[in-house]
């Protein structure tokens, strides 16, 4: 336990732990993205109702969970950030929302293009699709409040609230389809029963694990680059520097 907390704790050691997992994180995502993209796009049968359309659910549903689960972690690491004072919590919060807002901002443009041939229009306001949107707005506030507040201490407090008091639209986006009369379709994705094909859920859950997997990835390289520009004194950076040079 000691060991795992000084990987989090200890700048160097956390470098060292992200940059040694960073080549299996790379290589497990270009699997699980080569499987999904090839078993969803070239072998899942076309669906009865929707036909090849359908497809675009391999983009659109790891989007949606990518927006919904990064921005719980961003709450996590906020009351984290809160109550211990953990400098790699508050990095992760800040990291995260950029990245976050990237995926929502996907996940609404399939989401229309996927709603034009089902729906017969671009954009409805659907309780998920407005909820969703609701999403999109809080990442870009959070965004902007960090840039707008000078004062470190002040900044990182602000915007650790507001990702705690944003929370609470993600009960609400997850249950809205049951909580309104909406066009979105209920969870095709549940974890005993889940209502979709084998054939065309191993790809789906393959894509979803790539996507996860890609945030790591990006979170993981912007860690490192903060880490060294933090440290960037101190001597085990300095070595570092000297070896690539």
């Amino acid at each position: 336990m000691q060991r795992l907390t000084r990987y989090f704790l200890v700048p160097q050691q956390c470098y060292r732990f992200i940059t040694d997992w960073s080549p299996w994180l790379t290589g497990a995502f270009l699997l699980t993205l080569g499987y999904g993209l090839i078993a969803g796009l070239c072998f899942a049968p076309a669906d009865y109702q929707q036909g090849d359309g359908f497809r675009i659910i391999y983009v659109h549903v790891p989007s949606a969970l990518l927006a919904m689960g990064i921005y719980t972690i961003m709450t996590t690491t906020a009351l984290i950030s809160l109550v211990f004072r953990i400098k790699l919590a508050t990095l992760v919060m800040q990291i995260s929302a950029p990245i976050g807002a990237s995926f929502t901002f996907l996940a609404l443009i399939t989401g229309s293009l996927w709603g034009k041939p089902m729906w017969g229009t671009w954009w409805i306001w659907d309780a998920r699709l407005t909820s969703v949107l609701i999403l999109f707005f809080l990442y870009l506030a959070f965004i902007a409040v960090r840039a707008a507040i000078s004062d470190p201490w002040a900044r990182d407090r602000i915007a650790a609230w507001m990702a705690i008091i944003g929370f609470i639209n993600i009960p609400i986006i997850h249950y809205s389809v049951l909580w309104w009369n909406t066009l979105h379709q209920g969870a095709t994705l549940t974890v005993f029963n889940p209502s979709i094909a084998p054939s065309m859920l191993y790809p789906l859950l393959s894509m979803i694990i790539a996507f996860a997997l890609f945030y790591l990835i990006l979170l993981c390289q912007r860690l490192c680059a903060d880490i060294l520009y933090q440290e960037r004194k101190a001597a085990w950076v300095q070595e570092i520097l000297h070896e690539l040079t």
